[in-house]
């Protein structure tokens, strides 16, 4: 429990009282002289007082500390992509529904429960009505309403619209060049009803709705709060949530404070008080910090342990009992820059992805996850099983190579491979340089950068003279079916494409397969999406399959989830 730090600062508090008091003294009394009368007095009128009012025990708020391994790039839902932003939005703010983190199955949250038509393309939520904004208003159908269509207007420049583009008119308005083009932003498929209503209206049926309707990009927003404090109302002085957790501090760089809402429906269900999240890059920190009592919990969220720690933390007595392993719903790829030369040659990305082991990476770099080679990990509905794509071959990375024109190197450039700031993702780095220097003898310069910069960096937007060749990404699965992977992450026009992909057959198939109601249809189309992304165009290279190593203190009870953000109203401390 974070307690000790708790007093640490309650002490801090107490010394730097004394400190203060002793400094405001303006000279030190003549030995012997008697004290001066004021203060005394005042001393002798308080004691009494307070004195004779029995004390009541101060409650300790239970407090639990852990990292969040970087600076999200932004906390507004209809905004936020990252998986630092997103756990924490997770806390603050509710969704129609909810991913169950011991299942992965869709659960009701504003939703009491929702109805489909005949023909699957109309949806409809109703909602409960004792939800409120930390401002006292109430939560209503009007606010979803308003966050989906903010989500969706051009004007927002939402990273994750793409998701949205199952409501019907929601591409067409999202892909509206306004400097031309004019749109209707109530000819969206979504509309209020009344205040605890609201209905989705779908260009198609997809079963899948249910579960995207607990994202956090169509969560309801605050409307005043947006309009008026523009994009500082996310800011922790601002700020207007509705979920189990409030945004108490946000120190830039440093720090984030959530406190309990004790406005939330259930706050009576929510047993810790405070969640004090460190943003701290490096993993050795993190882990020392575990170890000193001053983080409950280590390797969480997008982070894990480092690997060299990993024999130490195996052998340890205590350490070993506070490890937890298991599999997590995320793929971790090099992607690359297509339009760049020369990997605008498939033959060169080929190669370069050949060129990894896969096996060492897991084994000896990373020390979790599994081998990967397609995108989808086991689990996701439609990931094939065996795997396809590109298998680890050095040989035929180097006939690759070859034949698009530079045998054994010769004549290939100093390529970049960019990287966001983290000792995981320095050594990652390292190891993939040293493969590709050894397999295919090609110099590649590292570059990393804090994440907000680096994400903001690799946008299909950026000029492509500033586009690194390279690039690390990975993903993780915000519900558990293929259509939130190679269609949302790497779909020509329905995504952000980071990798700049030519329109190709493979979109054409994860369109089909996202409008397909027969299963195993869906499961044979995604099957060739997948071969024809990552085995023929190659715009990644899926390495691994990430897994969690979580070191979490003895008396946390809390979920080790696979698919979803973790809900840590529902963890507790023994106290």
């Amino acid at each position: 429990m974070k307690s000790n730090r708790w007093k640490m600062m309650a002490a801090g508090v107490v010394l730097v009282v004394l400190v203060v008091g002793a400094a405001a003294c303006v000279a030190p009394a003549a030995p012997g002289a008697p004290p001066p009368a004021e203060p005394v007095t005042e001393v002798e009128e308080a004691l009494p007082s307070e004195a004779s009012a029995p004390e009541e025990p101060a409650q300790e708020d239970v407090v639990l500390a852990m990292s969040i391994g970087a600076e999200p790039a932004s906390m507004d839902p209809n905004l936020a992509q990252d998986t630092f932003a997103i756990n924490i939005l997770e806390n603050m703010f509710l969704g129609l529904t909810n991913l169950n983190n011991e299942t992965g199955e869709v659960e009701p949250e504003l939703a009491t429960d929702w109805d489909i038509s005949e023909d699957g393309l109309v949806w409809t939520f109703n909602m409960r009505d004792d939800a409120v904004w930390s401002d006292g208003k109430p939560v209503t159908a009007h606010d979803v309403e308003y966050s989906v269509k903010r989500a969706v207007a051009p004007e927002t420049v939402s990273p994750y619209a793409y998701v949205l583009y199952i409501i019907k008119n929601a591409q067409a308005i999202n892909q509206t060049d306004v400097n031309q083009d004019s749109y209707d932003i109530d000819t969206l498929g979504v509309k209020a009803l009344d205040d605890t209503t609201v209905q989705f209206t779908l260009e198609a049926p997809a079963t899948y709705f249910e579960a995207i309707s607990s994202l956090w990009t169509l969560r309801p927003v605050p409307q005043w709060a947006v309009e008026e404090h523009g994009e500082l109302w996310t800011e922790a002085e601002n700020v207007v949530t509705n979920g189990p957790y409030l945004l108490e501090e946000w120190k830039h760089g440093e720090q984030l404070t959530l406190v309990k809402n004790p406005d939330y429906y259930d706050a009576d269900g929510v047993q810790i008080d405070r969640f004090v999240l460190d943003i701290i890059t490096d993993q050795f920190t993190e882990l020392a910090l575990y170890e000193s009592g001053e983080l409950d919990v280590a390797g969480d969220g997008p982070g894990t342990l480092p690997m060299e720690e990993r024999a130490r933390i195996n052998e340890d007595p205590v350490l070993s009992q506070e490890l937890h392993i298991g599999p997590r719903a995320s793929t971790t790829y090099v992607g690359f820059t297509m339009t760049k030369p020369p990997f605008d040659d498939p033959l060169v990305r080929k190669a370069f992805s050949a060129a990894i082991d896969r096996e060492v990476m897991v084994r000896d770099v990373v020390g979790s996850g599994v081998p990967a080679t397609q995108f989808a990990p086991p689990g996701i509905f439609g990931a094939p099983d065996p795997e396809v794509g590109i298998e680890t071959d050095v040989e035929q990375a180097q006939a690759w190579l070859a034949e698009a024109g530079y045998p054994d190197g010769e004549g290939f450039p100093t390529v970049t491979y960019r990287y966001f700031a983290s000792s995981l993702e320095e050594v990652l780095g390292e190891a993939l340089q040293a493969m590709w220097s050894e397999a295919l003898n090609v110099d590649v310069n590292l570059e990393s950068q804090e994440w907000p910069v680096f994400i903001a960096g690799i946008n299909p937007e950026t000029p492509l003279e500033e586009m690194p060749e390279m690039w690390r990404l990975g993903w993780g699965a915000d519900y558990p079916d293929e259509n939130n992977w190679v269609y949302e992450v790497f779909h020509c026009t329905a995504s952000t494409n980071y990798s700049r992909a030519e329109c190709s057959e493979a979109d054409e198939m994860a369109q089909a397969a996202a409008l397909e109601t027969d299963p195993d249809k869906r499961k044979e189309y995604y099957e060739q999406v997948e071969s024809l992304m990552f085995g023929e165009e190659v715009r990644a290279a899926p390495y691994y399959h990430r897994g969690y190593t979580i070191l979490t203190k003895p008396y946390v009870q809390r979920g080790y989830t696979t698919f979803a953000p973790n809900n840590w109203d529902t963890w507790s401390i023994e106290q």
